[in-house]
């Protein structure tokens, strides 16, 4: 079962799954359809669907994960060390089953609306990654909503942009930071490991596991 979030300093892992080409897909469904479905004050069912690829990572990942928020084109979760979050290898199967749910969605993109211009059949382009970082957080209530802040954090939402898709070739991996990994046991056959830099911070050991 995930936890509540409740307010005060805790520990444990974060969770960020992030929708690549998300932003340039709606951009190019927005300009196709500027002249009809928009005008008309409808919204193409590409935004609909975009919309279930995020409800179905949420579905996918909580539990064991508890979800903080989303975020545009991520989905931001937590698990604390009391938590039944998965060990070894299962963090892998985790993350993968969640991988193949979205493809899954992606495949039947199609048949679930009628649109078949240039933009909103690029659906296929879009991708997922997930990013896993472990350490210390606060919870604290901004606007009468609980928000999980602390450097850890800010860490887990930079490690977004890193180097891996130019180390793996692809676009889809998690990327687990050593911290995550150790306090999880996660194994590391299969990846690639790297080292990330960002300002403020000292240089972060990772691990990239392709997804396929």
């Amino acid at each position: 079962m995930s936890n509540p979030i409740k307010p005060g300093l805790s520990s444990g892992t974060l969770l960020l799954a992030d929708i690549s080409g998300y932003t340039a897909f709606l951009q190019l469904v927005a300009e196709a359809h500027r002249d009809d479905a928009f005008a008309d004050g409808r919204v193409p069912d590409a935004y609909f669907f975009v919309s279930s690829l995020l409800d179905g990572i949420v579905e996918r990942i909580v539990p064991p994960f508890t979800l903080s928020k989303l975020e545009g084109d991520a989905v931001f979760a937590f698990a604390g060390d009391e938590g039944d979050v998965p060990r070894g290898a299962a963090v892998l199967e985790c993350l993968s089953a969640c991988y193949a749910a979205f493809h899954d969605r992606l495949g039947r993109a199609l048949e679930v609306w009628t649109c078949r211009c240039g933009a909103c059949s690029r659906v296929d382009n879009l991708d997922l990654k997930f990013v896993l970082h472990a350490g210390s957080y606060v919870v604290q209530s901004i606007a009468g909503s609980p928000e999980l802040v602390g450097p850890e954090v800010v860490m887990a939402h930079r490690l977004l942009k890193n180097h891996a898709a130019e180390i793996i070739g692809r676009p889809a991996y998690a990327l687990i930071t050593e911290a995550a990994a150790l306090r999880l046991a996660v194994p590391a056959q299969g990846a690639r490991e790297l080292t990330e830099t960002y300002e403020h911070y000292a240089p972060i050991a990772v691990r990239v596991y392709p997804l396929r």
